[in-house]
């Protein structure tokens, strides 16, 4: 199993008038790290869309333990936590320059046909992707 990193400044437009960063930005990190995994794996999201699929969220779940403050810096680890040719769930952990901890969360992602909207087999369109992902599941 593949867990990619990707180390990303705290900027003063995350955070609010205390210096924590707000709880949405999180979501923005997370697909940093996602897009990141993408790429360590070998390919790019934007290739699939040029084919005229998406990737929408289907479900989230997120989970703040510690704040990220800004002038630190975070550490996003993401990895696939579950893949079934058809779903694909991204782990998530976030973590501050203490090494504590800020967030721990998955996404479940499913394709689409970008004009119908309509689901796609990601096994049965993309074998290339299905390959490495089957591979490199945690479950």
């Amino acid at each position: 199993m593949l867990v990619s990193s990707e180390m990303i400044p705290v900027r003063y437009a995350e955070t609010d008038q205390m210096g924590v960063v707000y709880h949405a930005n999180y979501l923005v990190w997370c697909e940093i790290g996602r897009t990141k995994l993408i790429e360590d794996l070998g390919f790019k999201y934007a290739d699939m869309e040029k084919e005229g699929i998406l990737s929408p969220v289907t479900s989230l779940q997120m989970n703040y333990k510690s704040p990220a403050k800004y002038g630190e810096k975070v550490m996003i680890e993401t990895w696939i936590e579950k893949y079934n040719g058809i779903r694909v769930t991204y782990g998530y952990e976030i973590y501050n320059s203490a090494g504590e901890t800020c967030l721990t969360g998955t996404s479940e992602h499913v394709l689409v046909n970008k004009e119908t909207f309509r689901p796609v087999s990601i096994k049965k369109h993309f074998p290339d992707w299905h390959k490495v992902y089957d591979a490199n599941k945690k479950s």
